[in-house]
């Protein structure tokens, strides 16, 4: 927060749409199918069909920055993710995300940011996944790399996300937390690209793509 204003708003939840936005847009559209900068979302895991979800709960070891985790339920409030650039002038709002790009994924209700770093993680010994900074602004381990296989990463398509900092992947294998998140599972990175770390857009705000996002009208 700088001056006592928030970086960016956060949407209200109860509001959000399971379908794609019909927002006006000018210009040509390159992928209407296209993830797009400003859009916020829920990423499943589709090896063990759990969402990416963070909350206000600690992790009790390693950095003791806010736990992530995978649920379950597709309609947790806290696992919606507003997509974002290195900066705010590298992803501007309507812009498709191209594979191999690098990103941000911030958490809409606590504002920290996807993050992983060398502390083990708390069940598998992997790498920690955690969610940190304030109102959007963390440092240099926030960033990911998105991967897929053609220009851009598209709605339908299972992507995997690499970490530019330690090279892991984001991902899941399974194991599950007792109290006082019983039942969630563990996210952690892993050095290998494997069927652990696919991730696919499921429901949420997707902003339509625009070549022109500086002419995109605001919702």
């Amino acid at each position: 927060m700088r001056g006592g204003r928030r970086l960016f708003p956060l949407l209200p939840l109860a509001l959000l749409p399971l379908a794609l936005l019909p927002g006006l847009c000018h210009g040509r559209e390159p992928a209407p199918g296209a993830v797009t900068c400003g859009s916020v979302l829920k990423l499943l895991n589709t090896r063990h069909s759990v969402r990416l979800h963070s909350h206000e709960v600690k992790y009790g070891s390693g950095s003791g920055q806010q736990s992530v985790t995978g649920v379950e339920a597709s309609d947790d409030a806290n696992s919606y993710w507003r997509i974002r650039g290195k900066s705010d002038n590298s992803c501007q709002r309507g812009t498709p995300v191209k594979c191999g790009q690098a990103i941000r994924l911030t958490h809409v209700n606590t504002g920290k940011n996807l993050h992983t770093h060398h502390f083990p993680s708390p069940l598998s010994n992997n790498q920690e996944v955690s969610a940190f900074g304030d109102d959007g602004e963390g440092d240099d381990l926030d960033f990911w790399i998105v991967q897929c296989s053609g220009t851009y990463w598209e709605r339908e398509d299972a992507v995997r996300f690499r970490h530019v900092g330690t090279e892991v992947f984001l991902s899941i294998t399974g194991e599950q937390y007792g109290h006082p998140i019983r039942g969630q599972r563990e996210v952690h990175g892993m050095p290998a690209a494997n069927h652990h770390n696919y991730w696919k857009a499921m429901e949420g705000v997707f902003i339509k793509p625009s070549l022109d996002p500086a002419k995109h009208d605001e919702l």
